[in-house]
């Protein structure tokens, strides 16, 4: 009986985290103002073809 418990409160406990997780990746790519770092990273593949390598 006690073993159950604990996996009950195990799973509520992974669910909260889970939970913070995505709230804390959610807050990080759509709050933090990083829309000059993603700018920046969806421009690389186009870098070699302006040095002369493409």
């Amino acid at each position: 009986m006690a073993i159950e418990t604990l996996f009950d409160r195990a799973s509520s406990v992974m669910t909260v985290i889970s939970f913070i997780t995505f709230v804390g990746i959610l807050w990080w790519a759509f709050i933090a103002n990083k829309e000059a770092d993603f700018a920046k990273a969806a421009h690389l593949p186009f870098d070699d073809e302006e040095n002369g390598h493409g």
